[in-house]
């Protein structure tokens, strides 16, 4: 509110008069009062001045805030808006921005008058129509007036004040009419007000290019060099003048043009980019610097500067000096009394946890980080600190931090007890080497947090333990004596119902755990489970009287209870009926058709991720693994619903794990269908075979395949653009998932799986631009030498990408035998018009197939002298073209698949290690022996293989990466 000296003095005695009444309803009448008094004013014959009008209007204005209905006085409001004296005007651009709907009439003659004033010669009248359009702008606005603000934005005339307005004035109008604000005139004349003089244009300038960056990327790639060029300026300046914010040169600005670095990929120019690593290594090396003073402010800009800087850094992913700098600040903060400290570095340090460079340096934290777990008071920080122990998981170190987790989980804040299980979940599955083990951890986490335990959780362990013929009977054992403590979660209940029922007869043996006892066991627990409970139980009892024909009476004793036949549930009735019937009636060998054991699951994505990504509020990124195993979360697309799985088994859910932006659905038949019982009452009917080509048609170079589902697989040669994907090499040795192509246009990530001789990519295309990529089609091709070597089926693709949308592709892998060449996808589009036509190579190697595997140093050199013939090796010697660091050295060969043997070679500075190619058909023995000379910089790498032809193939892999 305006001033209420001496020339308005009638406003002040008015809002003393209200603050002064004794009740609601002495003010209400005085204010109806006012009123009264100012309509008369308004509709009188007399004509008001200036003056008047804005005295008026400022006390409707103060009524209307008191929460009282005005419905006039908006056109004297108007009014204002012409007059020449700032404090007129300026009082009939507040009474608009808070009491003017844009449906009112009036509102025509608003946006004339701002045009009048954009128009005007007056820097202060164009501030406050800019200031006017960015509170109430409308798309109608943006229309009629955005033509003018790019103009006052981009005049060298304009004062530095004006231009600033202009700037977020712009920001709001593209955000209310984007198609307007993008075309190549306009981006060039903004990209230049980078370099401006003037600081504060600047800062605003760089906020309206980040968002014009998220609608067309290509148009203004431009600004990367303006930008690290006054970044370099600021952060080299030690004196700004007006801009220095306790001794920290304009830390609001640097952080604007740290993020929007981030909006590219890292610069191609060799000068642009050390000029930037120059300013990220200076902000780095200040971060360490005493304090130049004690107040918070400087140490929150300082900080704000660093964590922008290293969240550049991990965006580039490219550095590993910086990398590992930026974690070892990180640390230090670890142990900060400050709560937001501690927070920004555990979601910082979770970030670099998925990075081949940094995740090392990442782990040396691992006991300050489990501490925090323990006594950390915030919750929000314990949450980050079981993010980041999630990330950094690997096999060496699952069975600690997964202890850890558990511990934790008992203590652990009731809002976070559901995602944390989910995490413990996958990681358990994700590393387990002894599924013994695994089953351990999921029992304990239904004994710790049973009410919190996801149905995906006891689906997945009894998928597992169907698959898996050596923990079978551990796994009846352990639920048998789980079932038998005195508090028994209902989750246990359906677990041991499902196990007992498969897999009871492992254990039958010991009288302690006999047929009558498991089932007694089972049938205690009868009356307190919910109906979905009863159904599994009641099909338990089915399958044990296959698995014990001699407690066939006592099992039909319970099922012929009126209890169940006459119960109000209808499903408890029929399966009860059915169920008696069925063992009254069926032979013994009948029986035991209809009830034989469940044939093993196909082995698919575990649907526990997509319940931890709608869970979590944060995107944590699965890390890469030198093993292999490794997944990730990227943003994404819809789900892809899970398919309806027999009703006798836990549904094995195929969920796309990568673009899961919620769990699975309500409706889904995973959830809400498994009323069936666990073990099958008949054996499941195979589908109709589908229509698919012929290996023939599909790897001899026939005609296309005819199935419009499956994407084009040719055998032949196609040039492929190497430059493309600069970063391919990092996929040889430990990384499965990244970036495989990324342009203005579009951006093409993978993630990938590997399981015995079969492998599974999930291609994802993401559309970057403002338009639909339309015509969308993909090729896969093989090469002609590799064709009986390699099998590919692809699921085909929509043929629209909207703006701004991904879809995921399905491509599954079978190594018939060893192959060598990279196989290759042709992805073709149109967008605006323009045909895209491009060629990259798929992170497919044959080396993704290969699992290490460990033997002694007697072993390992009597197999290495009995692989002796000239085409069971290869030796290569060769420049290092990295860092020769004996622990990086190590990760990329155990990332590459073979498993590193310590203390074989009598060199210690050799490495020697041992793996097997598993394909279709055979298996692969292969032995390494690397030997680094730091002096001159080189390698000798020997390879031999039971397969010929193989060492060679290895070699060349390896040796790229090294």
């Amino acid at each position: 509110m305006p001033r209420t000296g001496d020339s308005m003095r009638g406003l002040a005695v008015f809002i003393a008069d209200i603050r002064n009444c004794k009740s609601r309803e002495q003010e209400k009448k005085r204010i109806n009062k006012e009123l009264a008094n100012i309509r008369s004013k308004f509709k009188g014959d007399k004509q008001l001045d200036g003056y008047q009008k804005k005295k008026y209007v400022c006390k409707l204005l103060f009524i209307f805030l008191l929460g009282n209905d005005v419905d006039f006085g908006h056109m004297e409001a108007v009014d204002l808006l012409a007059s020449n004296k700032y404090t007129e005007k300026q009082i009939g651009y507040l009474f608009i921005s808070v009491m003017m709907h844009h449906s009112n009439d009036l509102y025509k003659l608003v946006i004339q008058a701002i045009k009048n004033d954009l128009s005007s010669k007056d820097p202060v009248h164009i501030c406050l129509a800019l200031t006017c359009i960015a509170n109430i702008g409308t798309p109608e606005m943006a229309e009629e007036i955005g033509d003018e603000v790019p103009k006052i934005l981009t005049s060298p005339d304009t004062l530095h004040g004006v231009k600033k307005c202009a700037a977020l004035c712009l920001l709001r109008l593209f955000e209310l009419k984007s198609d307007k604000f993008i075309h190549a005139e306009l981006s060039s004349r903004l990209i230049a007000l980078l370099s401006d003089q003037h600081l504060g244009v600047v800062t605003s300038a760089c906020s309206l290019i980040q968002a014009l960056v998220t609608a067309n990327t290509a148009e203004y790639k431009g600004c990367v060099s303006l930008a690290v060029s006054r970044l370099s300026r600021i952060v080299s300046s030690t004196d700004l003048k007006d801009y220095m914010y306790y001794f920290i040169a304009a830390p609001w600005l640097s952080v604007k043009l740290l993020r929007l670095l981030q909006s590219y990929s890292q610069p191609t120019d060799s000068a642009v980019y050390e000029r930037l690593k120059e300013s990220l290594e200076t902000i780095l090396n200040r971060a360490t610097d005493p304090p130049k003073s004690k107040k918070i402010q400087h140490t929150n800009a300082k900080n704000a500067v660093l964590f922008e800087a290293i969240n550049l850094i991990i965006h580039y992913d490219s550095d590993a000096a910086l990398m590992v700098r930026s974690c070892n600040l990180l640390g230090g903060f670890l142990n900060s009394k400050e709560t937001n400290l501690r927070y920004l570095a555990l979601e910082s340090l979770t970030k670099l946890a998925v990075s081949d460079f940094s995740r090392k340096a990442v782990m040396k934290h691992q006991e300050t980080v489990v501490q925090a777990l323990k006594n950390e008071r915030d919750l929000s920080v314990r949450q980050r600190a079981v993010d980041l122990l999630y990330a950094m998981c690997d096999r060496d170190q699952a069975e600690e931090i997964v202890g850890e987790l558990l511990a934790y989980l008992e203590k652990a804040d009731y809002s976070i007890r559901e995602e944390l299980v989910l995490k413990i979940a996958i990681l358990a599955e994700k590393f387990a080497q002894d599924y013994k083990w695994y089953v351990d951890v999921v029992l304990n986490l239904i004994r710790i947090a049973g009410d919190y335990i996801a149905d995906e959780v006891w689906y997945r362990v009894t998928q597992i333990v169907i698959n898996r013929d050596d923990i079978q009977a551990y796994a009846a054992k352990t639920v048998f004596e789980a079932l038998q403590a005195p508090t028994c979660h209902e989750n246990m209940v359906k677990v041991g119902a499902y196990i007992l029922g498969e897999f009871g007869n492992l254990i039958a043996g010991d009288e302690r755990s006999g047929p009558i006892v498991q089932f007694k066991l089972l049938h205690s627990m009868f009356h307190l489970c919910s109906n979905q409970t009863k159904y599994i139980l009641l099909s338990t009892y089915i399958k044990l009287i296959n698995l014990f024909p001699e407690i066939k009476g006592d099992i039909e004793e319970v099922l012929g209870n009126d209890n169940q036949l006459r119960n109000s549930d209808a499903e408890i009735q029929q399966r009860a009926m059915e169920y008696t019937k069925l063992s009254q009636i069926a032979s013994s060998d009948l029986l035991a058709t209809v009830l034989e054991e469940m044939p093993q699951f196909t082995e698919r994505e575990s649907s526990l991720l997509a319940k931890l990504k709608k869970k979590s509020n944060t995107l944590v990124k699965e890390k890469d693994t030198a093993d292999g195993d490794n997944t990730s979360t990227q943003n994404g697309s819809s789900p892809v619903i899970e398919e309806r799985a027999p009703p006798s088994r836990p549904p094995p859910p195929d969920v796309n794990l990568v673009e899961l932006e919620s769990g699975t659905p309500e409706d889904s038949p995973v959830l809400n269908n498994y009323s069936a019982p666990p073990a099958a009452t008949a054996p499941p009917e195979p589908a109709a075979p589908a229509a698919e080509p012929s290996l023939l048609d599909m790897f001899g170079g026939a005609p296309p395949a005819t199935d419009p589902t499956k994407v084009q697989v040719v055998t032949g040669l196609i040039e492929c653009n190497e430059a493309a994907q600069p970063n391919f090499k990092a996929f040889i040795c430990s990384r499965n998932n990244g970036i495989l192509f990324e342009n203005e246009i579009i951006q093409i990530g993978v993630k990938s799986e590997f399981t015995g001789f079969e492998g599974k990519l999930q291609v994802f295309y993401g559309n970057k631009s403002p338009l639909p990529l339309q015509g969308f089609n993909t090729t896969l091709y093989i090469s002609p030498k590799d064709q009986p070597s390699l099998r590919l089926e692809g699921q085909k693709v929509s043929q629209l990408i909207s703006a701004g949308a991904q879809i995921p592709q399905t491509i599954k892998a079978t190594a018939v035998s060893a192959f060598g060449e990279t196989p290759l996808i042709q992805i073709s589009f149109s967008a605006a018009g323009t045909a895209h036509n491009m060629v990259l190579r798929l992170p497919l190697l044959v080396n993704k197939f290969c699992k290490g595997t460990g033997m002694g140093a007697q072993d390992f050199f009597m197999r290495w002298k009995n692989l002796n013939l000239p085409a069971q090796e290869c030796q290569k010697v060769f420049k290092a073209g990295k860092p020769m660091d004996n622990d990086l050295v190590k990760g990329k060969v155990q990332g590459f698949g073979f498993q590193v043997l310590d203390g074989v070679d009598p060199k210690p500075d050799n490495l020697v290690g041992a793996g097997i190619i598993v394909c279709e058909g055979s298996q692969i023995g292969c032995l390494l022996r690397l030997e680094p000379s730091k002096p001159a910089q080189m390698y000798r790498m020997t390879v031999r293989s039971s397969r010929e032809g193989v060492p060679e193939l290895l070699v060349n892999l390896l040796s790229q990466d090294l």
